[in-house]
């Protein structure tokens, strides 16, 4: 019952974080799908964890080199997601105000996803390796 709630306020969070980046798309006044490139961050955004996870053996060890690489690259993933819009907003290929929507959506994005793994990523019985 619990999971079952976290997912669906996961569920949610990411339609919201969604709908922001539409409308930075969408909208008659912006009309410029150029930030839906954004789409790429969200998806490559958990790669290096589950490369990580992986390949890293689960010692008693708090962190692992790997396992920092993996953070490193996702920090540097999450970056370049919130600097996507403002440079192009910066060479005008699109409005301030949608860059704040992409950005609005990014952030919830993010949150959902930290949100995921910080719910069904603890190998409990019922962990996001089910799905």
């Amino acid at each position: 019952p619990c999971a079952v709630a976290a997912l669906v306020a996961l569920s949610f969070s990411g339609a919201i974080g969604l709908t922001f980046l539409m409308l930075g798309c969408a909208l008659e006044y912006y009309g410029v799908y150029w930030p839906l490139f954004v789409l790429i961050f969200y998806f490559i955004c958990p790669i290096p964890h589950f490369i990580a996870k992986r390949v890293s053996d689960d010692s008693d060890a708090a962190s692992s080199a790997c396992r920092e690489l993996a953070y490193f690259f996702t920090t540097g993933i999450v970056v370049s997601a919130f600097g996507f819009p403002i440079i192009l907003a910066r060479v005008e290929a699109i409005k301030w105000g949608a860059c704040g929507l992409v950005l609005a959506g990014n952030a919830v994005i993010f949150l959902t996803i930290l949100g995921f793994f910080l719910v069904f990523g603890r190998g409990d019985d019922f962990s996001w390796e089910q799905w």
